[in-house]
Formats: C-alpha cells, sequence, structure tokens
C-alpha cells in the first residue's frame, strides 16, 4: 500500500512550496517532492536570475549616461563571469531560504521524481535509482511549465532556451530573438542594454501580443531609439544553421519573402508547455485539455477532487505570483475552508521601460456591461520620474462612468512593476476615482501619477491642461 501521507505536494516552485506551508500551517503533515532544485523555475533560472540579468543591465546604461548629470567615470565594461558568480549568490540565498521554509513548518522533503501509480499512490525515483511508494489522502501537483522547442530549432550551443540566455559567460555581439513575448522582450532587452546587437522576429503583428499596442509602442520605441535593436514583425522561422565560425543563421519569411538574420546566439523563447508527461496523470484520472493542460475548478480541484493543481500546469498566465496565490486556495480547500481562485492577478513586462497591467481593459468592461473610459497622467508631468531621467510613458486608470469605480489600469514607466500593486489593491477593493484622489500620495514620487490620474477622470487635474 505504501508509506502513509496526509498531504503530497509535487514540485516546490512559488506554486508548491507556497501550498505547501499553507497546508502545514492549517495542520496538516506535509510532504514536498522535488525533481530538480527547490525553488522551481522561478528561483533557479527564471524570474530571479532574469531580473538580476535587467538590474545589471540598467546599472550599466546608467555608467555609460551619466554625462549630463555631471557624472563622468573611465569606460565601462561587463564582466559576465563576475555577475554570475553574483547571480548565482542571489538564487543560493533564496532557494536555501525555501528549504529552510519548508524545514521550520515541519515538511518533509523529498528529492526524486514523482510519478502517480493510482488514484491515491505516488512512486518517487531517486536519482540513484531506489523507488518509495507513497499513499495519500490530497495531493497538490505544480510541476510548472518548460519552454517550447520549435521544429527545427532543437536546443544547442548556439541555440538557447531562456535557461541558457541566462547563464552566458560574455556580452555576444549579435543576438536573434525568436519570440517576442515577455520573456523574449526581457531577455532581448537586457543584452540589448550590455552591448549586444539584438534582432527580434516576432511572428505576430507586434511585439508582446496580448498587451496593448500603445502601451508596447512606449517600450518598442525606447528599443529603436538605441541603435542596436531590429524589429522585425509578422516573421516565420523556418530553419536555423550553425556555422563552423561561430556564427548561426535564421531563415525567415515576411510575406512570404525569404529573408535570413545572422548573429552569434539564438534565444528561441516562443512560450512555455506543461511540465505534466512522466507524472503518470492516465493512471489516477487526472483529466487534461486539448493543449496539455490541468483542468481545474475555481478551487483549483483536478477532475479528481481530492487532488488539485496549481500555476503553469494549469491554464491562464504563466506568474509565479498566481501560482502562489492558486497555492494558498488549494491548501485552504484541503483544509476545508471554501477558498476560491478568483483575485486580480497582475501582470508585468520588464522592458524598458517597465510595462504593466490589471484588471480590465476597455473592451473588456464594455464587453461586460459597464460604461467604461479611460485617463491618464504622463510620467513626464511628474518630478520624480524626471529626477530619474525616466519620463516615459503614463499612468492609465479604466473606470465605470456611473459611479467611478476602477475596473483596470495600465503603466508604462519607471517602476511600473511596484505602482500595479496600489492599483491592484485599488481593484480588489473595489476604489473608485474619488477614493485615489483623497488618498494623500507623498511628494515627489512616481505614485502621485495615479492620484493625478484619478483626478483627471473626476475633471479637476492639478497637473494637467
Amino acid at each position: 500500500m505504501g508509506e502513509k501521507r496526509e498531504v503530497v505536494v509535487i514540485g516546490s516552485g512559488p506554486g508548491g512550496y507556497v501550498a505547501a506551508i499553507k497546508a502545514a500551517q492549517s495542520g496538516k503533515q506535509v510532504t514536498v517532492i522535488e525533481k530538480k532544485s527547490a525553488g522551481g523555475t522561478c528561483l533557479n533560472v527564471g524570474c530571479i536570475p532574469s531580473k538580476a540579468l535587467i538590474t545589471a543591465s540598467h546599472h550599466f546604461q546608467h555608467m555609460l549616461n551619466g554625462g549630463q548629470m555631471g557624472l563622468h567615470a573611465g569606460e565601462p565594461y561587463v564582466n559576465m563571469a563576475q555577475f554570475q558568480q553574483w547571480k548565482d549568490g542571489i538564487v543560493s540565498r533564496l532557494t536555501s531560504g525555501v528549504r529552510q521554509l519548508l524545514k521550520g513548518n515541519s515538511i518533509e522533503f523529498l528529492e526524486g521524481r514523482a510519478e502517480f501509480t493510482g488514484k491515491h499512490t505516488i512512486q518517487v525515483s531517486s536519482q540513484g535509482g531506489q523507488t518509495r511508494t507513497l499513499q495519500f489522502k490530497h495531493a497538490i501537483i505544480a510541476t510548472g511549465s518548460t519552454p517550447v522547442e520549435l521544429p527545427g530549432l532543437s536546443w544547442d550551443d548556439r541555440v538557447l532556451s531562456s535557461t541558457g540566455a541566462l547563464a552566458l559567460d560574455h556580452i555576444p555581439e549579435k543576438i536573434i530573438v525568436v519570440g517576442g513575448g515577455y520573456i523574449g522582450m526581457e531577455l532581448g532587452t537586457a543584452y540589448a542594454n550590455l552591448g549586444s546587437r539584438v534582432t527580434f522576429l516576432e511572428g505576430a503583428s507586434q511585439l508582446l501580443p496580448g498587451f496593448g499596442q500603445d502601451l508596447v509602442a512606449i517600450a518598442e520605441k525606447k528599443l529603436q531609439q538605441s541603435g542596436n535593436v531590429d524589429i522585425v514583425k509578422n516573421a516565420m522561422v523556418k530553419k536555423v544553421e550553425n556555422h563552423s565560425d561561430g556564427r548561426v543563421t535564421v531563415q525567415y519569411t515576411v510575406d512570404d519573402e525569404l529573408k535570413t538574420a545572422e548573429g552569434n546566439y539564438v534565444f528561441v523563447t516562443v512560450g512555455r508547455k506543461p511540465n505534466t508527461n512522466k507524472l503518470g496523470l492516465e493512471n489516477c484520472g487526472v483529466q487534461l485539455d486539448e493543449r496539455g493542460f490541468i483542468t481545474i475548478n475555481e478551487r483549483c480541484a483536478t477532475s479528481q477532487p481530492h487532488i488539485f493543481a496549481v500555476g503553469d500546469v494549469t491554464n491562464g498566465p504563466a506568474l509565479a505570483h498566481r501560482a502562489s496565490f492558486q497555492g494558498k486556495v488549494a491548501a485552504d480547500n484541503i483544509a476545508g475552508e471554501d477558498s476560491v481562485d478568483e483575485q486580480v492577478i497582475p501582470a508585468v513586462v520588464f522592458s524598458d521601460p517597465e510595462l504593466a497591467s490589471v484588471g480590465l481593459s476597455v473592451q473588456e468592461a464594455k464587453k461586460a456591461g459597464y460604461d467604461a473610459f479611460r485617463k491618464s497622467f504622463p510620467f513626464a508631468a511628474n518630478g520624480r520620474a524626471l529626477t530619474m531621467e525616466s519620463s516615459s510613458g503614463y499612468v492609465e486608470l479604466i473606470l465605470n462612468e456611473e459611479d467611478g469605480l476602477l475596473l483596470g489600469a495600465r503603466v508604462a514607466g519607471p517602476l511600473a512593476s511596484e505602482l500595479i500593486n496600489e492599483l491592484t489593491v485599488a481593484i480588489q477593493s473595489q476604489l473608485t476615482a474619488e477614493d485615489l484622489s483623497l488618498a494623500v500620495h507623498f511628494h515627489p514620487s512616481l505614485g502621485e501619477t495615479i492620484m493625478e490620474a484619478a483626478e483627471f477622470a473626476m475633471g479637476h487635474p492639478i497637473h494637467k491642461l
């Protein structure tokens, strides 16, 4: 029958370890099974390493462009080996922190690959070949996702996934980024800031499909102004070829015209697929949708009510904070609480400038029956943004005409990733434009743009004509 366990969590990324801790806090006996490293993709080869690279690229740009502030130094250069050591140190601290949190909550941590062998049994196989069987009452699947590999663009030492792109020990002269979604946008922008010549090949008619074109245009304009970025849209990649001299070429078509891009590396960032294979889901009756995602209800329960799934293995935005919240929902339901996944989830792209959105767009709001309108305030009229030399973009509020209820928000500009949190709380709390306008915001601060946009929406703007 196997060793008895109350709750088994497969995966220790942002969805898994949060679910495990939440379940343990409710008094459950919890076991986590992890086949790679604690912290999952996000901490080890995703969110954290990429933000480290982006931060380093911003510092490098500040070093290059400090002259107009009166700041002068010698010729700056990038030591990528030293950067990798710094980045790995951050990752190590965070992953060690996850292990300590699990241990501090009396959670058993097993290293190995998990496979369902029945509706209530899991086999755990260690790297050494040993196996053990666990009999569980509840399970939470949080195995995340992996990069999509395109036909004809197989991974090698020149064709890299995001994981390989974050592990380079030098700054390439030329990079081709296949896919202009948020992962490609972030990596391409960071390496462009560090000095690489970057060519984006995007199959859609705009970068960052899913974000509003007017928002994306701000980041795209900044890229084009850099002088070392080429953006090709409606590009359909055909094949890649490695050359003995270290070059790699990509053939693609635009409007049926065959073209070629040349670089030292190709980053393939065309999306991610759920890690649902080799889990033995057919043995436990957990259903998948047509794209391979685990189907769940609003409680994060699968087709088997005692088995839950959270994060990238489920259909929806592949976001770490979504996975963490779903992990809490799953754990609450296992504990007998009636918790549902109906929260407002913000999305952020760490482009230059940053882009962020939350809630409904104007079109979505109107479709939902609201008499929606939008009002914005530019960072060019914000004192703090000007002192940061980062005044591109704006804060935009989407509101209901009748009562001023905040329905959604979009930000393009400095620290959009931070500003969107206030707007998320405002939507979650059902605040209105008047509520936002009456909240005194510190001066000078970027957050004042939220107050200013709300005042504009109410018809009495102070710093906008």
